[in-house]
C-alpha cells in the first residue's frame, strides 16, 4: 500500500470507522445490565484499546515524510 493510500485510509478510519465504532460500543454496553462503575470503566478502555489492535499498520508512519519523495519539502521557486 502506498503511503498516500494509507494516509487516506487512516483518515477514513478517523472520520468514519471511528465514530461509528463508538456508537456500536456504546450500543453494546447498554445491552448489558447496568454494571458498576468499575467494571464500566474497564469494558470501556479495553474496548477504546481494541480498535488500535487490528489497525495499527495502517497509522504507522502515517505522520511521517512519504519515503517515496526524495523532496525535503514543498517544491517552492529556486534562488
Amino acid at each position: 500500500m502506498t503511503h498516500r493510500n494509507r494516509k487516506r485510509l487512516a483518515l477514513f478510519i478517523l472520520l468514519v470507522g471511528m465514530p461509528t465504532y463508538v456508537v456500536l460500543a456504546a450500543t453494546v454496553v447498554g445491552w448489558i445490565d447496568r454494571p458498576s462503575i468499575w467494571v464500566e470503566l474497564l469494558v470501556y478502555a479495553g474496548l477504546g484499546v481494541a480498535w488500535v489492535v487490528p489497525l495499527r499498520r495502517v497509522f504507522l508512519g502515517v505522520a511521517q515524510p512519504d519515503p517515496g519523495n526524495d523532496n525535503d519539502g514543498p517544491a517552492g521557486p529556486s534562488r
